[in-house]
């Protein structure tokens, strides 16, 4: 603020000079806004032409002046790019796949890991959002007749035993609480030598 200003606000003619030195004395190291903007657009506009220069040596470098020692490596190293991101996309897509299989297993088979080392799985689809969508339906069927003891069998396909229980053959089961001329307090041999029929 300047010295006019300052007597505007109510201060008196010898503050209203300290106090527009004093300002002028602390603006001294800030730059005007229009000064600011004009810097400010210089650097845009530098960095906009290094980016081009860069981009115009890279395609120079392309088609003129490399040796060609360098020239291999530029070759070897996009070489190595490429295969590497192959091998990403083959890993993400097996990855993906194996997913799949363990929860369209889940609940039908006893290991899943298992079952789908089995499968073929060139032979099976996914759809976009990951779920099976053809192919292992065919494959399952085959595997559950070939490798049954692999799947979780339903309840109802249960073996169940045939046969007489062991009471209705006339086995096992309880003696009966008190037999006919058993006496408790007598030894089994000493019943027979009397005649007893505690045989």
């Amino acid at each position: 603020m300047n010295k006019e200003q300052f007597i505007a606000l109510g201060l008196s003619e010898d503050l209203a000079e300290k106090a527009a030195t004093a300002s002028a004395d602390e603006l001294k190291g800030f730059v005007p806004k229009a000064r600011f903007d004009e810097v400010n657009e210089a650097k845009k506009q530098a960095e906009g032409s290094i980016a081009e220069r860069d981009k115009q040596i890279a395609d120079l470098g392309k088609t003129a002046g490399l040796s060609e020692e360098f020239k291999k490596q530029i070759e070897t190293l996009q070489g190595e790019n490429k295969a590497a991101k192959e091998q990403y996309e083959a890993d993400m897509k097996e990855l993906r796949l194996n997913t799949a299989l363990k929860l369209s297993l889940s609940g039908q088979v006893h290991d899943p890991d298992i079952v789908a080392g089995l499968l073929d799985k060139t032979k099976i689809e996914l759809n976009e959002d990951g779920s099976v969508k053809a192919g292992l339906e065919d494959q399952v069927k085959a595997l559950s007749e070939s490798k049954a003891f692999l799947f979780v069998q339903k309840e109802e396909s249960k073996p169940a035993f045939k046969g007489a229980t062991p009471a209705e053959a006339g086995g096992g089961g309880n003696p009966p609480s008190d037999p006919k001329g058993y006496d408790a307090g007598k030894s089994l041999a000493e019943q027979r030598n009397q005649g007893g029929s505690g045989k």
